[in-house]
């Protein structure tokens, strides 16, 4: 039986999702769980594999297993033996042709930036921190140059396993809210710090060090050292993993900008 899950987590209290040596990751906790309510070893799949500090809104895995147990089981039973920053959101049983990360059609990732002069502190490891003031128009005019297909190459980290720096990025809104600049990137699929690395471009947009035509021309140039660093963990969110409706799956649980915005100015 192959069974499919929804995942969160707060990714500070973990060194990414990928299993370590050390069992520090977020996989090492998820497996753990199963394998002790299965009654049996239980590898986990998931649809990206986030960074240490990076968080979990909308992460998918599946696993397979022979043990017959409750779909409620896969829920709470797992829960009841993870900490506290994880736990398992769903379960659906799946066919054996569905796979986490190839059937997904796309994911979403957010990015919560804390803009003021104070570091945060309640917010401490949930948002990243640009202390100048943004322009956020001149953030989502060079946000629109990076829409479409493209070689991702200078937004791309060094370590990247991926066979491909060529991406889609079908959205890539950006708003404030209060003190708040949100950002948004929806992708049939991500490189390694992709996210992180436009973030970091984009700050130096908003805060007035480059022109907007300038994102445009980093990506033109496939060179990663012509893109700004590569922005903080912490105000990074894989919020949804999209999937063809066949599947059965839950629709993603985060709240869309629209929603999150609604009644604000």
């Amino acid at each position: 039986m192959r069974i499919a899950l929804g995942i969160e987590y707060d990714g500070s209290r973990f060194c990414g999702w990928q299993t370590q040596p050390q069992g520090c990751g977020v996989q090492d906790a998820l497996e753990r769980a199963l394998s002790e309510i299965a009654g049996e070893t239980v590898a986990a799949t998931c649809a990206g594999r986030t960074d240490a500090g990076v968080h979990g809104l909308g992460q998918v895995a599946h696993f397979d297993t022979v043990a017959e147990r409750p779909l409620a089981a896969w829920v709470r039973g797992t829960n009841a033996l993870m900490p506290a920053a994880v736990a398992v959101t769903w379960s659906r049983a799946v066919s054996e042709d569905f796979h986490a990360r190839y059937a997904a059609r796309s994911r979403t990732y957010r990015y919560v930036l804390l803009n003021r002069g104070v570091r945060p502190a309640a917010d401490h490891g949930r948002a990243g921190w640009c202390h100048g003031p943004l322009d956020v128009e001149r953030m989502q005019a060079a946000a629109r140059l990076l829409l479409g297909e493209h070689d991702f190459s200078a937004f791309r980290a060094a370590e990247c396993q991926a066979r491909t720096p060529v991406r889609t990025l079908a959205r890539l809104d950006i708003v404030r809210r209060g003190d708040y600049v949100i950002l948004e990137a929806c992708a049939n699929a991500f490189l390694h710090h992709m996210v992180r690395n436009i973030v970091g471009t984009l700050v130096y947009v908003g805060k007035g060090a480059q022109p907007p035509e300038w994102a445009g021309a980093v990506l033109a140039s496939r060179d990663r050292a012509r893109a700004a660093p590569t922005f903080e963990a912490a105000g990074l969110y894989l919020s949804a993993v999209e999937y063809d409706a066949h599947w059965g799956l839950p629709s993603a649980p985060h709240m869309g900008l629209a929603e999150l915005l609604k009644g604000y100015a």
